[in-house]
């Protein structure tokens, strides 16, 4: 596959008609290409040039090709960036960028996302003493991007709206900006990022100048970073405020390749000076304190965030947040399994990671770290409606969750162990926000429920297994969850059957529906379940529904499909679960067990 074609551009000012002119003829002339990707102040200096921005948000003007950017500062910046934040399409962690209007993207505060087969990383605002809502990164949002680039992989592109402070030791004089020379600028801050994440690009702005660095060597790493800076779109003095870049994704590259150094490759310019009184050069952090700072987030004993210098009581944020720490033993701070299982409910992530969160009461996430016996989590929750029940048994925020035998988090959908389990590889599929069955979940809901399922099919069938998956939907239900009851493969056939035969003695007969590849059969559900109707169905290995609406007066058992798959398995005794029921610590051993074994089908590992 060809190379991402990529467009680079500096501050924009606002001057959009002349920044997406010059994208329109470039992409005609030499491209077509992927992405326009923005450093330094997007928006503009004045009131009067927002009338030009404002034909963009309404329509009247067009955004060429897909563009992001970083500088969320400028006049009007705040006003409308309040608006696009409560979007509801931008509700959520959303790292890949803010939608303000067809093929525009905020990228805000820090984040990590894949670009057309790019890693691209960015931290957007700039340094600033002042608190304020945009414009203005924080330390929270370093400490998170450290979090995130400390994942193994190369980052391909790295977007800053200030200068590294340093960049220059080292470089041919004759090809520094005057300015520079004259004035040494830059933000340590960007500094220090750039020598612990090692971008192969580093993109910047905001300084008014054009410079495209040599490149230079990266210590603990065999590949070169190039730094390129970009001037004001509209310059005076026309220097280079647009530049094209057609760089193969450091995943597709071979080591060979990766390891290439060009002739005019320098030291880093980080390594040669450390920040001296004059201020000039960078500041070189020591090993403890760069790998100390993204592991520590929240003090949960102490229920509020922690900031100190000493270490204390604090968190290992790579522990909570994963569940396992690189630095192991050596880390200085505390691995606590209790934090762990805090932090796989309900919390949103922005309030979790930043300590606040400006969408307010438009967000779906709970904004507080819980009591005891409740939890924080950088997962979604759910939709946070007045209905959910604190004591669902099913809702990860509830204190009632049985978190031990969770064993797979997607983004919309999670697994676990059955509670007093029918076989001890019996899986629930849940829905995380608080649905009342598995036929209201939205597109992208469905979706994961299907990886999932699909997954499980492919881990059993390993073990010569088949699954059979089945719902009760209630009216009155509260939380969905689809039994999946892996059966030896030599019972397979006998399924169908043994429904039927369960269905005749209770006095109905099961309507029979095709589970083909384009789900119409669960369309066919949806308008039962529009019309407020219970129901039950089955899929039978082979491509089967077995369905069965159950009429208002009609005394249906709601262990129904558990009774008849416990006579199949001929284990009538296992149909209750509460004759099931394990201690906890066999419950934890279980799903440790199962995770192990699933671990290479599941789709969210």
């Amino acid at each position: 596959m060809a190379a991402p074609r990529i467009l680079l551009a500096g501050d924009a000012v606002g001057r959009l008609n002349q920044l997406f002119k010059r994208v329109a003829s470039v992409n005609k002339s030499a491209g077509p290409f992927d992405a326009l990707l923005c450093v330094g102040q997007f928006f503009p200096d004045t009131s009067e040039q927002l009338e030009e921005f404002n034909d963009y948000i309404e329509g009247r003007s067009k955004v060429p090709i897909p563009t992001y950017f970083i500088g969320d500062y400028g006049v009007g910046a705040p006003k409308i960036l309040s608006v696009v934040a409560k979007k509801s399409a931008n509700l959520g962690f959303k790292m890949d960028g803010l939608e303000v209007f067809e093929n525009l993207y905020w990228l805000r505060g820090s984040g990590k996302f894949t670009l057309h087969g790019l890693s691209v990383a960015y931290i957007s605002g700039r340094h600033l003493s002042v608190s304020q809502q945009f414009g203005v990164y924080s330390q929270d949002d370093v400490d998170s991007l450290r979090a995130l680039t400390d994942e193994p992989g190369i980052v391909d592109i790295f977007l800053t709206n200030e200068w590294p402070k340093g960049v220059t030791n080292g470089a041919n004089p004759s090809s520094i900006p005057s300015g520079i020379l004259d004035s040494p600028t830059g933000d340590s801050t960007i500094s220090e990022l750039v020598v612990e994440i090692k971008p192969r690009y580093h993109i910047a702005g905001s300084v008014g100048l054009y410079y495209d660095r040599e490149p230079y060597a990266n210590a603990g790493a065999v590949h070169v970073t190039r730094f390129i800076a970009l001037a004001p779109v509209g310059n005076k003095v026309k220097q280079k405020f647009i530049h094209a870049l057609s760089p193969t994704p450091a995943s597709k590259m071979s080591a060979a390749e990766i390891c290439t150094k060009p002739l005019n490759t320098t030291s880093s310019p980080y390594a040669l000076a450390e920040q001296d009184e004059s201020g000039n050069g960078s500041v070189k952090r020591s090993a403890d304190s760069t790998s100390d700072s993204q592991y520590w987030r929240y003090d949960v004993t102490q229920k509020r965030q922690k900031h100190g210098d000493g270490h204390g009581d604090r968190l290992c944020f790579k522990y909570v947040s994963s569940g396992s720490c690189p630095r192991g033993e050596k880390c200085h701070f505390r691995h606590d399994e209790d934090a762990r299982e805090q932090s796989i409910r309900g919390v949103c992530f922005e309030f979790l990671n930043k300590g606040k969160c400006e969408r307010g009461t438009d967000c779906k996430f709970k904004h507080s770290l819980q009591e005891e016996g409740q939890g924080v989590s950088n997962r979604r929750s759910g939709s946070g409606r007045s209905n959910r029940s604190k004591e669902c048994w099913f809702c990860l925020s509830s204190p009632s969750l049985e978190s031990h035998l969770i064993i797979s988090i997607g983004e919309y959908c999670y697994c676990a162990l059955a509670k007093g389990p029918l076989v001890e590889d019996h899986v629930l599929i849940i829905p995380i926000e608080h649905l009342p069955n598995s036929l209201s979940l939205p597109p992208e809901c469905e979706k994961d429920l299907f990886r999932l399922q699909s997954s499980l099919k492919a881990f059993f069938k390993g073990q010569g297994k088949e699954v059979v998956f089945f719902e009760w939907v209630s009216k009155r239900g509260t939380h969905s969850n689809v039994q999946a009851v892996p059966i030896p493969s030599s019972r397979a056939s006998s399924v169908g059957q043994i429904f039927n035969l369960a269905a005749k003695k209770l006095g109905f007969t099961f309507e029979t529906l095709q589970n083909d590849s384009s789900s119409e059969w669960r369309k066919t559900l949806q308008t039962h379940v529009d019309r407020n109707q219970s129901l039950f169905y089955v899929e039978v290995p082979g491509g089967t529904i077995l369905l069965h609406i159950v009429d208002d007066n009609e005394k249906f058992p709601a262990q129904f499909g558990r009774e008849v798959m416990a006579g199949l398995l001929n284990m009538p005794d296992k149909a209750d679960w509460k004759n099931c029921q394990m201690s906890k610590e066999d419950e934890t051993k279980m799903a440790a067990s199962f995770k192990s074994q699933f671990e290479e089908y599941d789709p969210n590992n």
